[in-house]
């Protein structure tokens, strides 16, 4: 839980108390006037900073990326194959947004406030680049495997608000039961609500072949496999 502060504030501290406040209230239940509240100040005053919650958000999202890239093992230095810096960034991301209750929903569609970001992104286009793969190719793959992060951890969150604590209004015993009907979706249960470890890891490591196998020129990663004539990822 947030401490109280009063004096003047500043949207940073805003969104650090904002942030503390959502593992407690979750995003629906957030309102600037709670957020007033725990800083002693009136929910006007927060007008000045943020015209609607969308801004809000924006402003959280940044706070919680700074808070990720503090991180060294979610900021990957040195050489790293394209490969590995796409997984090592993209675990790190997962990683953040656990930190929070809803944080993929802060972070889906959110707008970065500073410009932080674009060193770690220049990063990763840089070594897409050095590999051979093309500016569009790039910018695809590595916001292919961003997003498909950022709706595996909505998805778990939806199940889990937090780690650990699985929804109490599901039950995956009660799942299969209500799909007998259906052995294989019945089935899929057990893979679909639990593991999410494994199963984050497993969805990342075929997003990543999946980006070899379309557009990694000849040599630059093991697996990769010889693409149609004007495929999406053709220089031709």
């Amino acid at each position: 839980m947030a401490t109280k502060k009063t004096g003047r504030i500043d949207p940073a501290q805003v969104a650090e108390v904002a942030l503390g406040l959502l593992n407690e209230r979750g995003l629906d239940g957030l309102t600037l006037r709670a957020i007033a509240k725990e800083l002693n100040v009136q929910a006007p005053a927060l007008y000045w900073h943020f015209k609607n919650k969308q801004a809000l958000l924006d402003e959280m999202a940044t706070v919680m990326y700074r808070q990720m890239v503090a991180d060294p093992a979610a900021r990957p230095a040195g050489e790293l194959a394209w490969q590995e810096r796409i997984l090592a960034v993209n675990r790190g991301l997962r990683a953040g947004l656990l930190r929070y209750r809803d944080g993929a929903k802060v972070y889906s569609g959110a707008r970065f406030t500073g410009t932080d970001f674009a060193a770690d992104m220049e990063l990763q286009l840089r070594s897409l680049a050095d590999a051979g793969f093309s500016l569009r190719e790039a910018v695809r793959a590595s916001t292919t495997a961003y997003m498909y992060t950022l709706g595996f951890v909505t998805e778990e969150q939806g199940m889990q608000s937090v780690p650990g604590e699985a929804r109490e209004d599901f039950d995956v015993a009660q799942r299969t039961e209500r799909l007998a009907d259906y052995p294989l979706a019945a089935a899929a249960g057990a893979e679909l609500f639990a593991d999410y470890d494994t199963g984050f890891e497993d969805g990342l490591r075929l997003i990543v072949a999946g980006i070899e196998a379309t557009y990694a020129p000849t040599g630059t990663g093991t697996g990769s496999a010889a693409r149609p004539a004007g495929s999406a990822g053709s220089r031709d």
